[in-house]
């Protein structure tokens, strides 16, 4: 089965997809009570669910992604980039925490542009997975400079045993798990506002295999997730 959906979601779309990825915990410490919420409609309606880690263990603090944070913990300069410190110590607790409440099946780690294939960074990301609680799957999308190295970055990947979560209209997947965010084509690595034509869905068609994960996420992504569902669907 190739599983649809999208990155953040309104209640309807509980209704049309197969997967829907919680962006909320990014960005914020998120309620016992509306966790729950989430994972009894997800149950009711047979839709699997994924969710984004914490921006603290991943992102330094700035003044954009963290404004969206309302209550702040520790050091704000002990934050991001996978470091060994209490504040992404307790990031990761609050992530696992909320991972188990939305019976979640994999969590995503994107890391900024910011965050560059130097030795240390290498080495933190594979101490930091290393360390994880095995009850769930995890998935690092690396933005940047990474993808210089493509043979380092697979290495990476490989020795922390995770999912190499990935835009397939921009990097080729490195892992035989595939789990696909799709942010736009165009310049850069991120165009939100792009809409997805026919053309692009049939040859993200080609792109996709059985277990596939397809998370769209510009502002077309409930459009664009539904159609993409409907062409895999449709008879040859």
């Amino acid at each position: 089965m190739i599983k649809v959906g999208t990155c953040g979601f309104t209640s309807k779309y509980f209704r049309y997809f197969d997967v829907l990825e919680v962006q909320q915990t990014f960005y914020d410490v998120v309620s016992e009570g509306q966790l729950k919420k989430w994972r009894k409609m997800a149950e009711e309606n047979k839709v699997e669910l994924t969710m984004k880690a914490l921006q603290v263990i991943t992102h330094e603090y700035n003044n954009m992604t963290y404004k969206r944070m309302k209550e702040k913990f520790g050091d704000v300069k002990n934050y991001g980039s996978f470091k060994g410190t209490k504040e992404v110590s307790e990031a990761t607790e609050i992530t696992l925490r909320e991972a188990k409440a939305l019976n979640a099946t994999i969590i995503v780690f994107q890391s900024p542009p910011s965050f560059k294939p130097v030795e240390y960074n290498v080495r933190a990301v594979v101490d930091y997975f290393s360390t994880l609680d095995k009850g769930f799957k995890y998935g690092w999308e690396p933005r940047g400079d990474w993808y210089s190295n493509v043979g380092l970055l697979k290495e990476v990947i490989n020795k922390s045993g995770i999912i190499h979560v990935v835009d397939p209209f921009r990097h080729q997947p490195l892992t035989d798990e595939r789990y696909y965010r799709l942010h736009g084509i165009g310049k850069g690595e991120v165009n939100y506002s792009y809409k997805y034509s026919d053309d692009d869905l049939r040859k993200l068609r080609l792109m996709v295999r059985d277990g596939t994960y397809v998370l769209f996420n510009n502002i077309y992504s409930f459009y664009d997730a539904l159609r993409f569902k409907e062409l895999i669907n449709r008879p040859e």
